[in-house]
C-alpha cells in the first residue's frame, strides 16, 4: 500500500512546488504592475508634452525596416519620402536615418526583444517608420521573447493606437483608437505553467492608462466634428478589466456632453461592422489592446485589405508609424518578396507627415495613394510600384 502511493506523493508535491513558484511569480508581477500604474501621469501627459515640430531644426525620421517583406516595402516608402521630401532633405531640416539591429536574428542572438543599443538609435530620432517584425511564437527558439512591438510601445510609452480606415463608396469614414500598452500585450507573455496540467495568461487594464486613450479619442472626435464613440469591450464576460475600462470610457465622457457614447460587446460589433446597413453609423472607437488588434485588421479588410491600412502609435513624446500587417514569411520563402505590396507602409508615411506637420507632402502621397489601386496588380514588384509612385508625385 505504502509503496503504491509514493509516486502520487511525489506528484502531490511537484504540484505544491509549481504552485507556491506560480505564486511568488504573481506576486512579483502585481508588484511590477502597481509600480508601472504608479508612475504613470493621470493629467495627460501626451497633451502637456507633445511636440512641437514646427520648432524644431530638424526633424529625424528612423527608418527600421524589421523582417520578412519588411525591407522591400521600407526601401519603396523611403522613396517615396526622398521624393515628397526632397527640398526639406536638401535644406537639411529633414533628416532620414535608418535604423538597424531589430531584425529576429539578432534579436534571438543577444536575447532581448528589443536590443539595448538599438533602442538608444531609436530614441535619439523624433519619430519612427516600421516595417514589420517578426515575433517568435511559443515552443520555438526565442518563443519566450516578447513582440518588439509590445517593448516599443512601452519603452517609448506610445499608448494609443490610432488606425483610420476609409470606403466612401460604403459611407465609412471609421477611426480606431486602440489602447497600446496594457491588455494582454502587456503580460501575454508572463503567463504560468503548471506543467501538464494547465496554464494561466494575464490581463492588466489601469485607470491611467484607460484614461488618457479615452480621453484622447473623444478629443479627437470633439475637435473634428465626430459625435458618436463606440467603447468595445466584453464585460459581461471579462468583468473586472473589460467592465472597469468601459466604466471610466463613461467617466471620461462626462466631460464631453456632445458626444454620444455607447457601448458594445466586441463579438457583436465585429458582426455590425461587415452588417451594410448599419456600417455608416459609427465614426470613433475606443477598444483594449487586443479587441483593437482584432478589429482593426477586420476593419482594414473591408478597406480592401490588412495591405492598404497604416497605424500610427503616440505617445508623449515619441511617435511610431507602421503598417498593420505582419512580415509575411511564407512570401520570402517562396520567393514572392519582391511582389510585397509596399501600399500599407506609404500610408504609415502619409500619417507620420501629418503628424509632424508636413500636411501638403501628406496630401500628395494621399492623392497618389487613392489612384494606386488601378496600379496594383498580379505580377506588379514592390520597386516597380515604388518607381510609379515617385512618377506620379514628381507629376502632382
Amino acid at each position: 500500500m505504502g509503496l503504491t502511493k509514493q509516486p502520487e506523493h511525489r506528484v502531490c508535491i511537484a504540484e505544491n512546488v509549481a504552485i507556491d513558484k506560480a505564486t511568488e511569480d504573481f506576486r512579483r508581477l502585481l508588484n511590477e504592475q502597481l509600480q508601472r500604474t504608479k508612475g504613470m501621469n493621470e493629467d495627460n501627459k501626451f497633451r502637456e508634452h507633445r511636440v512641437d515640430f514646427t520648432k524644431l531644426n530638424k526633424v529625424i525620421i528612423g527608418v527600421i525596416p524589421g523582417d520578412g517583406i519588411g525591407p522591400v516595402i521600407a526601401d519603396e516608402t523611403v522613396k517615396v519620402l526622398n521624393e515628397v521630401l526632397k527640398d526639406e532633405l536638401n535644406e537639411g531640416k529633414v533628416e532620414i536615418r535608418p535604423i538597424e539591429g531589430l531584425t529576429i536574428e539578432n534579436r534571438i542572438a543577444v536575447g532581448e526583444s528589443v536590443p539595448h543599443d538599438v533602442l538608444e538609435k531609436i530614441k535619439e530620432c523624433h519619430v519612427l517608420l516600421k516595417g514589420p517584425t517578426e515575433t517568435p511564437k511559443g515552443g520555438t527558439d526565442g518563443g519566450n521573447m516578447r513582440s518588439a512591438n509590445v517593448t516599443l510601445r512601452a519603452e517609448l510609452d506610445l499608448f494609443a493606437n490610432v488606425r483610420p480606415v476609409q470606403v466612401p463608396e460604403k459611407n465609412i469614414d471609421w477611426i480606431f483608437f486602440r489602447e497600446n500598452t496594457e491588455g494582454e500585450y502587456v503580460l501575454g507573455s508572463r503567463g504560468i505553467d503548471i506543467p501538464d496540467l494547465f496554464s494561466v495568461d494575464f490581463k492588466v487594464i489601469s485607470k491611467a492608462g484607460t484614461e488618457r486613450i479615452a480621453r484622447t479619442a473623444m478629443e479627437y472626435a470633439r475637435a473634428n466634428g465626430k459625435k458618436k464613440v463606440a467603447v468595445v469591450t466584453k464585460a459581461n464576460i471579462i468583468k473586472k478589466c473589460d467592465g472597469n475600462f468601459s466604466k471610466i470610457c463613461h467617466e471620461i465622457a462626462e466631460e464631453f456632453p456632445e458626444l454620444e457614447v455607447e457601448d458594445y460587446y466586441v463579438d457583436i460589433m465585429a458582426a455590425k461592422m461587415i452588417d451594410p446597413s448599419v456600417q455608416s453609423n459609427f465614426q470613433v472607437f475606443i477598444l483594449p489592446n487586443l479587441y483593437g488588434d482584432i478589429l482593426t485588421d477586420e476593419a482594414a479588410q473591408i478597406q480592401g485589405g490588412v495591405g492598404t491600412a497604416g497605424s500610427a502609435n503616440i505617445g508623449s513624446k515619441y511617435a511610431m508609424f507602421e503598417a498593420i500587417h505582419g512580415s509575411a514569411p511564407r512570401m520570402i520563402e517562396s520567393g514572392r518578396g519582391q511582389y510585397a505590396n509596399p501600399s500599407s507602409l506609404i500610408k504609415a508615411a502619409s500619417m507620420m507627415l501629418s503628424h509632424i506637420g508636413k500636411s501638403d507632402a501628406a496630401s500628395k502621397i494621399e492623392a497618389v495613394l487613392d489612384k494606386s489601386d488601378s496600379k496594383w496588380k498580379s505580377g506588379v514588384t514592390a520597386k516597380e510600384f515604388g518607381d510609379w509612385f515617385c512618377e506620379m508625385l514628381s507629376g502632382e
